[in-house]
């Protein structure tokens, strides 16, 4: 019998290594490998050579090398993952829509494709206007081009109903782990003690508020530390500005990619500070949530929905000093803000949860000579 295949573009492929799209499409292939599907990622490789296949952890892999690490290449990876793919008949899930006009190619050979339409990609302020003009195009080429769609937030499902019939889109969340338990041991390399810094886990961007947060947060003494991951180089005037703003209580750790330090960060955080301004459900504030975190976050209506009614909200840096200055003080009050994380957390945005949700999703769009899943543990 036919195992149910899912062929998944858009990503750089599995283990995960790089962001949140990448983690989502490890956890997705996993999962249903292990329900009874044939998964098929495609990865993208540095350097030369033909395309190469190989299995990791049950999941098949296409392996597609490409010179050069930037916009162009990664380009050039999704026109040649996006015609291989089309030589196939199965289903596809597309992870974003960056270069969804490559995806005429699988709606002309009536291969059928899901798009995950992520956030409004073209309305962040660091692109530049040809950059804004591309996105812009290629969110209304998912649209059309797009056999049905996901949006991550009910925000994102109200933007892409102008384009498209709202029956042609699902909102289904991001997910993250449960992180109940970690060692201290990454904590103290790190200069940190257990629940005396708060983590800010983010792009250092504008649009991030990274500089507000900095700012708001060395406005007087602490007695705790901010600690700051993300690359920030001296040659960028903002990132510049950022570690100028910042008084000794600011620990800037750099970018750490090691998922158990980052867990460890955030397990033992006092609380963690979100100042994302665009996008739908931002990856890092779920797993903040899934740790139990309180948050402070920026107001708007993307962060309000994922965080939850015991989440604490900023929209400007005096009000953000505000904050620090009545919640820092106040263990309870942190302690109830944490405890309503986690169960924001878990009553909607959970892996089981999530993975399941596409499962069903994916499962109305196989081609008809694809069988149902063979092997359903827990059904």
């Amino acid at each position: 019998m036919e195992l149910p295949t899912l062929r998944i573009l858009g990503t750089r492929g599995v283990p995960a290594a790089h962001g949140g799209f990448e983690t989502f499409a490890e956890q997705l292939s996993l999962f249903l490998v292990a329900r009874g599907w044939r998964v098929v990622v495609y990865c993208q490789e540095e350097g030369q050579g033909p395309v190469f296949e190989d299995v990791w952890n049950g999941v098949e892999r296409v392996r597609i090398p490409i010179q050069g690490d930037g916009p162009k290449s990664t380009i050039a990876f999704d026109w040649l993952a996006t015609r291989h793919a089309a030589e196939h008949g199965d289903l596809c899930l597309t992870l974003g829509y960056n270069t969804a006009v490559f995806c005429l190619l699988l709606r002309l050979r009536g291969v059928p494709n899901v798009i995950n339409m992520d956030g409004i990609e073209w309305s962040r302020a660091k692109w530049s206007g040809l950059a804004k003009l591309w996105f812009w195009l290629n969110d209304w080429a998912g649209c059309w081009l797009g056999n049905h769609l996901v949006a991550d937030h009910p925000e994102i499902k109200k933007h892409l109903s102008t384009r498209v019939r709202p029956e042609k889109i699902t909102t289904i969340a991001y997910g993250a782990d449960r992180i109940s338990e970690a060692g201290e041991e990454p904590l103290h390399a790190l200069g940190l003690q257990p629940k005396a810094y708060l983590t800010l886990i983010a792009r250092a961007e504008p649009e991030n508020s990274i500089l507000e947060v900095v700012t708001a947060f060395s406005r007087r003494k602490r007695g705790i530390r901010l600690a700051v991951l993300g690359n920030y180089s001296e040659s960028n005037p903002y990132h510049r500005a950022v570690k100028a703003a910042a008084s000794s209580e600011v620990s800037f750790l750099g970018a750490i990619y090691d998922k158990h330090v980052v867990q460890c960060l955030r397990a033992h955080s006092m609380a963690y500070v979100h100042g994302h301004q665009v996008g739908g459900t931002n990856p890092s504030l779920v797993e903040a949530l899934g740790a139990g975190n309180a948050v402070i976050a920026h107001d708007n209506r993307f962060n309000r929905w994922v965080a939850g009614d015991t989440a604490a909200f900023f929209a400007s840096e005096s009000e953000l000093s505000t904050l620090f200055d009545q919640l820092l003080p106040d263990e309870r009050k942190i302690e109830s803000m944490g405890r309503g994380s986690f169960e924001r957390f878990e009553n909607g945005l959970t892996w089981p949860l999530i993975l399941t949700q596409y499962e069903q999703l994916l499962t109305r769009f196989l081609p008809a000579r694809s069988s149902q899943p063979a092997n359903r543990p827990g059904v």
